[in-house]
């Protein structure tokens, strides 16, 4: 190659780009076109100058060259650019999470028909609501809640997802007035189911939300009610492991409460909930949302011994949470 060039005193853009070059070019760099590198300046400089720079850059040069076709570029797409769930206003919980790979939009858009159901006889009086109905609906308004609310953070486009974060606020108020029989929250009660009927006429809810302050999880719905809707979600994925035959007949609704499961378990352990900061809770948590995702994932692979492994796993995540924090 002969005496290398002594550099001369440019501008760093310059050095920086013929050092490339030269780089690609002395260790070997493949390529179907001749190298072509940049003439040397003309331009002489004294001693002093000349002094600056080294004599040989390749001296100086270590480790291995870079290889400029693979080296990883930083991911600069936002949230919602990369397919993920950009969180709702004031959502301090979960931004960007992708919900979907917990709970399908199907089983969101199915759960709240099933609420629907519910709720609706538990005010069909005064005194059906305050001989009761009540608690039921407490209960239903909570899940209504969190699954409106999952519906506004969902990456896929859910049905509802223009009014769910008002629907949510609505039937988290809802929720938490009905922890008394009065008639104050009977009369809510019947305002946000006929609300609950407007969405599924493909209206808008008349009431709005007068949410103040940042949104919170927990503020969605108390953790003993969701702590009931977990209850039933894991009885019926048990129930559903009794045998072969009961498995293969109850694919799908094992399919829908094992996904309830997850995103409930996902829920209960983000910032501001109860024992939110608490590893051993945390380490039950996501071994029951886990195994919740992996019977979701048996059933539609109509895997029954998969299946009834991971829900026994969830049975002892689910006791073990019970002796230690109920």
């Amino acid at each position: 190659m002969g005496k290398p060039r002594r550099l001369q005193k440019l501008p760093v853009w310059i050095i920086t780009v013929s050092l490339v070059t030269a780089a690609s070019a002395a260790f070997g760099q493949k390529s179907q076109q001749p190298v072509r590198r940049a003439p040397p300046p003309s331009v002489e400089w004294d001693k002093a100058t000349a002094g600056t720079f080294f004599d040989n850059a390749f001296g100086i040069l270590s480790g291995p060259r870079p290889d400029f076709a693979t080296v990883a570029r930083p991911d600069t797409r936002t949230a919602s650019g990369s397919g993920q769930a950009a969180a709702g206003s004031g959502d301090t919980g979960n931004r960007g999470f992708k919900w979907s790979s917990l709970i399908s939009d199907d089983t969101l858009v199915d759960e709240i028909k099933s609420q629907q159901e519910l709720i609706g006889p538990t005010v069909a009086s005064p005194s059906t609501f305050k001989g009761g109905g009540y608690d039921q609906a407490r209960r239903s308004f909570s899940m209504l809640g969190v699954a409106f609310g999952l519906i506004a953070v969902h990456d896929q486009d859910v049905r509802w997802k223009k009014d769910a974060a008002t629907a949510r606020d609505l039937f988290a108020r809802a929720s938490f007035n009905c922890k008394t029989a009065t008639d104050q929250a009977f009369n809510e009660s019947k305002l946000r189911i006929e609300d609950l009927q407007l969405m599924m006429n493909g209206t808008s809810p008349k009431a709005k939300s007068e949410r103040e302050e940042d949104f919170q999880w927990s503020q969605v719905a108390a953790r003993p009610a969701l702590m009931a809707r977990l209850e039933e979600a894991e009885k019926a994925v048990a129930s559903g492991m009794s045998s072969t035959g009961e498995f293969t007949k109850r694919q799908s609704d094992i399919v829908h409460e094992a996904e309830i499961v997850a995103a409930i378990g996902e829920v209960i352990g983000l910032p501001d909930f109860e024992y939110h900061d608490d590893e051993s809770y945390l380490e039950l948590r996501n071994g029951m949302r886990d195994a919740a995702v992996r019977v979701r994932d048996a059933a539609m692979k109509k895997d029954y011994d998969s299946a009834r492994a991971a829900a026994g796993e969830i049975s002892k995540a689910c006791s073990g949470c019970h002796e230690s924090y109920r």
